[in-house]
């Protein structure tokens, strides 16, 4: 069991009413819309093709759970909070607009050089990928050999993602994870391996015999 590979499911939360509009950051009360419980739906049968799933995780924040408890529901199994999956804080830029947000003079920092900057009164890439690949390693650890989910955000999946190629921080905004996606990393004791990323539809059973 020890050299059997844990495939780690990382998928971020469904469609909400401010995706693509609004920065929300960590700010309570945000759910699914029609559409992102729908996104859930389809995340969880097509998930539901796989093997045993030993756990599923989410970030504390409402619209993670809502997605994990969608796809925990089909094996009836609980969901598992894990607030090492939670969503980068990004402090005093928390509500923006992404209008707003695109004008301040920071933003080119964050799209360009993100391993160099710290959100004013929040988290810095750095330490949110840090935090991110901590908290996997943790659940690697926890379920060795075994199938894992784990539902967190956008920006977290892509570090995490970035971390498992290689890849610098700096150039993870090149990896693209869409609301509902599923991104799949095997992990052995040698270290990971991608299998697909920013998957939105498909069947997901050859996933369950992957080395």
């Amino acid at each position: 069991m020890r050299d059997k590979p844990t495939l780690m499911l990382l998928v971020r939360h469904g469609l909400t009413p401010t995706t693509g509009v609004k920065l929300p950051g960590r700010a309570p009360g945000l759910h699914l819309s029609d559409e992102g419980r729908r996104q859930a739906d389809e995340a969880a049968a097509r998930i539901g093709a796989l093997p045993k799933i030993a756990a599923v995780y989410a970030s504390p924040l409402e619209r993670a759970r809502e997605t994990a408890l969608a796809i925990a529901r089909v094996r009836h199994l609980a969901v598992r909070v894990e607030r090492g999956l939670l969503e980068i804080d990004i402090g005093e830029f928390t509500g923006l607009s992404l209008k707003k947000a695109a004008r301040r003079p920071e933003w080119s920092i964050i799209q360009q050089n993100p391993s160099g900057f710290r959100f004013p009164g929040g988290e810095s890439f750095l330490e949110m990928q840090a935090r991110m690949t901590s908290t996997l390693a943790s659940l690697v650890e926890r379920h060795r050999g075994q199938i894992i989910v784990a539902v967190s955000h956008a920006d977290s999946i892509k570090a995490a993602v970035a971390h498992a190629l290689g890849t610098p921080l700096d150039l993870f905004q090149r990896i693209n994870i869409a609301p509902a996606s599923i991104t799949a990393v095997s992990y052995r004791p040698h270290g990971p391996s991608v299998l697909t990323v920013n998957s939105a539809s498909g069947d997901l059973a050859w996933l369950g015999g992957k080395p």
